[in-house]
């Protein structure tokens, strides 16, 4: 029987961020609305999708060899499962999210302590509880099934919820106090599962190449040329990954530049290096950067 990783794809928030890596990564993922099985154009993967919350568990029972999901969920659920690299993307960002303690903001409450014996509503009533309780607070923690936002005053004295920026907290009037958390997909995998050489490199593969692309974000590639008497005032307008790769031309007074600087920067560094008399300016996109 061919060898098959079963690897979960996390429904829901994360759903599309997660396809897209993985396309930026050399992966195509087919998710069909109504199937919970998309396909992917590689035959050793087999995806399911299934809701972040509930990954680490069927990665745990063996179920799926492996899965993404928020290392929230992951500590929420006490499952033993193997991080085998820690992806910073979320919905809308490439940054962590936050699980925030957050108040009616014309409430008196300003840490939490001044919660005691209050109610909080949220998602990750666990993590809340160890939160409350390694500060001393007695509080009743109440499970919410969404639209958590809206509880506070008369449903809740206070929430704990996961926010990028803050915004939608803001919108329905609420101040955060505190963080409890901060988190960030992962690509989990069973113990077992990574005990097994075969699915053990394809996995590592998996990391490598999102990585990769996760790398390549935001990054552009620069070559030029310059004259040898000008390559120390060029190389000094460089910001670099790492040491720009100086190469010898059939000039020998001329050398070849290549570098990857943010592309924010371009915009600046270009006229910079124009005015250092490097000629042949090109940026280039890149697709994927192995660190």
């Amino acid at each position: 029987m061919a060898n098959k990783l079963k690897l979960g794809i996390p429904k829901g928030s994360l759903q599309d961020a997660t396809i897209a890596l993985f396309q930026r990564a050399g992966w195509n993922i087919y998710a069909n609305g109504r199937s919970y099985f998309p396909s992917i154009d590689d035959s050793e993967i087999e995806c399911t999708l299934i809701r972040a919350q509930e990954m680490a568990r069927y990665v745990d029972h063996g179920a799926l060899d492996a899965g993404l999901t928020g290392i929230d969920w992951v500590v929420e659920s006490g499952r033993e499962v193997k991080s085998v690299t820690s992806l910073v993307y979320a919905k809308q960002s490439r940054q962590r999210v936050r699980w925030v303690l957050a108040v009616p903001e014309d409430s008196p409450y300003q840490k939490a302590e001044d919660l005691a014996d209050k109610i909080i509503a949220t998602e990750l009533v666990e993590v809340t509880k160890r939160y409350f309780a390694e500060k001393g607070v007695p509080v009743k923690v109440e499970f919410s099934w969404g639209a958590t936002e809206v509880k506070p005053p008369t449903l809740a004295d206070a929430i704990v919820e996961v926010t990028e920026t803050g915004s939608s907290l803001k919108a329905n009037r609420l101040r955060i106090i505190d963080t409890v958390m901060a988190s960030e997909t992962h690509l989990i995998a069973n113990p077992a599962s990574y005990e097994d050489p075969w699915k053990k490199r394809k996995l590592d593969n998996i990391a490598l190449m999102l990585n990769a692309a996760m790398a390549a974000q935001g990054q552009v590639g620069l070559m030029l040329n310059v004259r040898n008497s000008d390559l120390s005032e060029v190389l000094s307008v460089l910001p670099s990954l790492n040491s720009p790769t100086v190469s010898a031309l059939s000039n020998p007074s001329w050398v070849a530049v290549n570098t990857i600087i943010d592309e924010t920067l371009v915009r600046d560094v270009i006229p910079k290096l124009k005015a250092a008399n490097a000629t042949g300016i090109v940026e280039y996109a890149l697709s994927k950067v192995v660190l």
